[in-house]
Protein backbone atom coordinates (compact mmCIF):
# COMPACT_ATOMS: atom_id res chain seq x y z
CA UNK A 1 0.00 0.00 0.00
CA UNK A 2 1.62 3.18 -0.97
CA UNK A 3 2.26 5.89 1.71
CA UNK A 4 -0.47 8.49 2.63
CA UNK A 5 0.77 12.62 2.95
CA UNK A 6 -0.09 12.22 6.26
CA UNK A 7 2.54 9.40 6.72
CA UNK A 8 4.94 9.76 4.20
CA UNK A 9 8.67 10.46 5.50
CA UNK A 10 9.36 14.33 5.51
CA UNK A 11 12.95 14.62 3.75
CA UNK A 12 14.52 18.01 4.98
CA UNK A 13 17.88 18.72 3.89
CA UNK A 14 19.36 21.86 6.44
CA UNK A 15 22.50 23.58 5.27
CA UNK A 16 25.26 24.01 7.85
CA UNK A 17 28.44 25.93 7.20
CA UNK A 18 30.70 27.55 9.63
CA UNK A 19 29.48 30.66 11.40
CA UNK A 20 26.10 30.10 11.00
CA UNK A 21 23.80 31.86 13.27
CA UNK A 22 22.64 28.72 15.48
CA UNK A 23 19.20 29.48 16.53
CA UNK A 24 18.35 30.36 12.78
CA UNK A 25 18.93 26.65 12.42
CA UNK A 26 17.57 25.68 15.90
CA UNK A 27 14.35 26.70 15.81
CA UNK A 28 12.98 25.23 12.59
CA UNK A 29 14.96 22.42 13.49
CA UNK A 30 13.03 21.88 16.57
CA UNK A 31 9.40 22.43 15.26
CA UNK A 32 10.51 19.91 12.13
CA UNK A 33 12.17 17.39 14.54
CA UNK A 34 9.22 14.99 15.31
CA UNK A 35 7.84 15.01 11.73
CA UNK A 36 10.66 14.67 9.66
CA UNK A 37 13.71 13.10 8.72
CA UNK A 38 16.56 16.13 9.24
CA UNK A 39 19.99 15.80 7.08
CA UNK A 40 22.07 18.56 8.58
CA UNK A 41 24.56 18.93 5.60
CA UNK A 42 27.56 19.97 4.80
CA UNK A 43 30.67 19.19 2.60
CA UNK A 44 32.35 16.99 4.89
CA UNK A 45 31.17 15.20 8.29
CA UNK A 46 33.90 17.95 10.31
CA UNK A 47 32.32 19.42 13.10
CA UNK A 48 30.67 23.16 12.31
CA UNK A 49 31.36 25.68 14.69
CA UNK A 50 28.04 28.24 15.19
CA UNK A 51 28.29 31.80 15.93
CA UNK A 52 27.83 30.63 19.61
CA UNK A 53 30.47 28.68 19.57
CA UNK A 54 28.37 25.33 19.80
CA UNK A 55 29.60 22.84 17.23
CA UNK A 56 27.20 20.92 15.37
CA UNK A 57 28.09 17.31 13.52
CA UNK A 58 27.13 17.26 10.15
CA UNK A 59 24.60 14.06 9.42
CA UNK A 60 25.28 13.82 5.56
CA UNK A 61 27.54 15.48 2.91
CA UNK A 62 26.54 17.17 -0.15
CA UNK A 63 26.99 13.46 -1.88
CA UNK A 64 24.94 12.16 0.70
CA UNK A 65 21.94 14.07 0.91
CA UNK A 66 18.94 12.73 -1.25
CA UNK A 67 18.45 14.24 -3.94
CA UNK A 68 14.77 14.73 -4.03
CA UNK A 69 13.94 16.82 -0.96
CA UNK A 70 11.16 18.02 0.50
CA UNK A 71 12.16 20.55 2.22
CA UNK A 72 15.50 22.76 1.73
CA UNK A 73 16.36 25.36 4.13
CA UNK A 74 19.18 27.75 4.56
CA UNK A 75 20.16 29.39 7.83
CA UNK A 76 21.77 32.82 8.16
CA UNK A 77 24.99 34.12 9.87
CA UNK A 78 27.45 36.16 9.53
CA UNK A 79 29.30 32.88 7.82
CA UNK A 80 27.06 33.88 5.17
CA UNK A 81 30.06 35.45 3.28
CA UNK A 82 32.22 32.60 3.04
CA UNK A 83 29.57 30.47 1.75
CA UNK A 84 27.96 32.86 -1.10
CA UNK A 85 31.38 33.11 -2.40
CA UNK A 86 31.69 28.88 -2.28
CA UNK A 87 30.78 27.58 -5.98
CA UNK A 88 30.25 24.06 -4.26
CA UNK A 89 27.82 25.31 -1.82
CA UNK A 90 26.01 27.60 -4.26
CA UNK A 91 25.87 24.39 -6.36
CA UNK A 92 24.67 22.33 -4.16
CA UNK A 93 21.93 24.69 -3.24
CA UNK A 94 20.86 25.37 -6.90
CA UNK A 95 20.66 21.28 -7.56
CA UNK A 96 18.33 20.52 -4.85
CA UNK A 97 16.22 23.52 -4.80
CA UNK A 98 15.65 22.95 -8.04
CA UNK A 99 13.32 19.71 -7.18
CA UNK A 100 12.65 20.39 -3.47
CA UNK A 101 8.70 21.07 -3.03
CA UNK A 102 9.82 23.63 -0.49
CA UNK A 103 13.10 26.19 -0.79
CA UNK A 104 13.69 27.91 2.32
CA UNK A 105 15.16 29.91 5.03
CA UNK A 106 15.77 32.24 7.97
CA UNK A 107 17.29 35.25 8.39
CA UNK A 108 20.14 36.09 6.02
CA UNK A 109 19.65 32.60 4.74
CA UNK A 110 17.68 34.18 2.35
CA UNK A 111 20.76 36.22 0.97
CA UNK A 112 22.54 32.48 0.21
CA UNK A 113 19.30 31.16 -1.64
CA UNK A 114 19.46 34.25 -3.62
CA UNK A 115 23.07 33.94 -4.41
CA UNK A 116 22.35 30.60 -6.06
CA UNK A 117 19.50 31.81 -7.74
CA UNK A 118 17.07 30.52 -6.01
CA UNK A 119 14.58 33.38 -4.81
CA UNK A 120 14.85 35.46 -8.65
CA UNK A 121 11.54 36.36 -9.29
CA UNK A 122 9.80 35.63 -5.99
CA UNK A 123 9.19 37.76 -3.40
CA UNK A 124 10.92 37.11 0.26
CA UNK A 125 12.31 38.75 3.40
CA UNK A 126 15.03 38.39 5.42
CA UNK A 127 16.87 39.98 8.55
CA UNK A 128 15.64 43.84 8.31
CA UNK A 129 19.02 44.88 8.11
CA UNK A 130 20.16 42.88 5.08
CA UNK A 131 16.37 43.24 3.33
CA UNK A 132 17.94 45.64 0.79
CA UNK A 133 20.53 43.33 -0.86
CA UNK A 134 17.94 40.92 -2.16
CA UNK A 135 16.84 43.23 -4.85
CA UNK A 136 20.06 42.96 -6.16
CA UNK A 137 19.82 39.58 -6.67
CA UNK A 138 16.06 40.06 -8.59
CA UNK A 139 13.86 39.00 -5.35
CA UNK A 140 11.30 41.15 -4.38
CA UNK A 141 10.94 42.01 -1.11
CA UNK A 142 7.69 41.75 1.04
CA UNK A 143 7.50 42.78 4.70
CA UNK A 144 6.46 39.85 6.99
CA UNK A 145 7.34 37.86 9.73
CA UNK A 146 6.80 34.88 7.45
CA UNK A 147 6.75 35.25 3.67
CA UNK A 148 5.18 32.57 1.08
CA UNK A 149 5.45 32.79 -2.24
CA UNK A 150 4.90 29.78 -4.39
CA UNK A 151 7.08 27.29 -2.94
CA UNK A 152 9.36 29.87 -1.53
CA UNK A 153 9.29 30.21 2.40
CA UNK A 154 11.58 33.12 3.51
CA UNK A 155 11.64 33.91 7.34
CA UNK A 156 12.77 37.68 8.69
CA UNK A 157 15.90 37.42 11.62
CA UNK A 158 16.79 34.78 14.35
CA UNK A 159 13.50 34.12 15.82
CA UNK A 160 11.20 34.58 13.47
CA UNK A 161 12.02 31.04 12.98
CA UNK A 162 10.04 29.46 14.87
CA UNK A 163 7.13 31.44 13.19
CA UNK A 164 8.53 30.03 9.87
CA UNK A 165 8.74 26.25 11.41
CA UNK A 166 5.16 26.13 11.97
CA UNK A 167 4.45 27.93 8.77
CA UNK A 168 6.05 25.19 7.29
CA UNK A 169 4.87 22.73 8.94
CA UNK A 170 1.14 23.44 8.64
CA UNK A 171 1.72 22.97 4.92
CA UNK A 172 2.91 19.99 5.45
CA UNK A 173 1.14 18.26 8.05
CA UNK A 174 -1.55 20.28 8.47
CA UNK A 175 -2.80 23.80 11.27
CA UNK A 176 -3.73 21.16 13.85
CA UNK A 177 0.01 19.32 14.17
CA UNK A 178 1.05 22.83 14.02
CA UNK A 179 -0.55 24.20 16.83
CA UNK A 180 -0.23 21.06 18.91
CA UNK A 181 3.29 21.77 18.19
CA UNK A 182 3.25 25.31 19.08
CA UNK A 183 1.71 24.41 22.36
CA UNK A 184 4.17 21.97 22.81
CA UNK A 185 6.60 24.46 22.62
CA UNK A 186 4.08 26.86 24.68
CA UNK A 187 5.43 29.02 21.97
CA UNK A 188 4.01 32.56 23.63
CA UNK A 189 6.45 35.14 23.31
CA UNK A 190 6.01 38.15 25.56
CA UNK A 191 9.09 40.08 24.89
CA UNK A 192 10.90 42.39 28.09
CA UNK A 193 11.28 45.27 26.08
CA UNK A 194 9.72 46.38 22.60
CA UNK A 195 12.94 47.06 20.60
CA UNK A 196 12.76 43.87 18.65
CA UNK A 197 11.86 45.78 15.30
CA UNK A 198 13.05 48.98 13.54
CA UNK A 199 10.46 51.17 14.06
CA UNK A 200 10.04 49.90 17.93
CA UNK A 201 13.74 50.46 18.78
CA UNK A 202 13.79 53.84 17.27
CA UNK A 203 16.09 55.54 15.45
CA UNK A 204 19.26 55.59 17.33
CA UNK A 205 19.90 51.94 18.32
CA UNK A 206 18.54 51.11 14.36
CA UNK A 207 21.46 52.98 12.99
CA UNK A 208 23.89 51.55 15.48
CA UNK A 209 23.10 48.62 14.46
CA UNK A 210 23.42 49.37 10.81
CA UNK A 211 26.64 50.66 11.25
CA UNK A 212 27.99 47.35 12.65
CA UNK A 213 26.18 45.67 9.82
CA UNK A 214 27.67 48.04 7.06
CA UNK A 215 30.80 45.84 6.80
CA UNK A 216 28.91 42.51 5.97
CA UNK A 217 26.15 44.41 3.84
CA UNK A 218 28.86 46.14 1.60
CA UNK A 219 30.85 42.84 1.12
CA UNK A 220 27.06 40.97 0.36
CA UNK A 221 26.53 44.27 -2.15
CA UNK A 222 30.06 43.26 -3.61
CA UNK A 223 29.20 39.93 -4.19
CA UNK A 224 25.65 40.49 -5.77
CA UNK A 225 27.67 43.17 -7.84
CA UNK A 226 28.98 40.39 -9.61
CA UNK A 227 26.63 38.05 -9.48
CA UNK A 228 24.42 40.57 -11.92
CA UNK A 229 27.50 41.08 -14.05
CA UNK A 230 27.68 36.89 -14.71
CA UNK A 231 23.82 37.14 -15.29
CA UNK A 232 24.23 39.80 -17.96
CA UNK A 233 26.64 37.67 -19.71
CA UNK A 234 25.06 34.83 -19.70
CA UNK A 235 21.67 36.65 -21.09
CA UNK A 236 23.84 38.08 -23.60
CA UNK A 237 25.20 34.34 -24.80
CA UNK A 238 21.88 33.30 -24.54
CA UNK A 239 21.07 36.00 -27.08
CA UNK A 240 23.65 35.31 -29.62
Amino acid sequence: MSETVETKQIEVGMLLYPGLTLLDLLGPQTVLSEHARIHLVWKNRDMIRTDTGIGIEPSATFLECPKDLDVLFVPGGLGMIAAMKDREVLSFLADRGARAKYVTSVCTGSVILAAAGLLHGYRATSHWAAVEVLPLFGAEVTDGRVVTDRNRITGGGVTAGIDFGLVLLAKLRGENVAKMTQLMLEYDPQPPFDAGSPKAAGAELKQQFLGMMEPVNFEMRQIAAEWQRNADKELVERNR
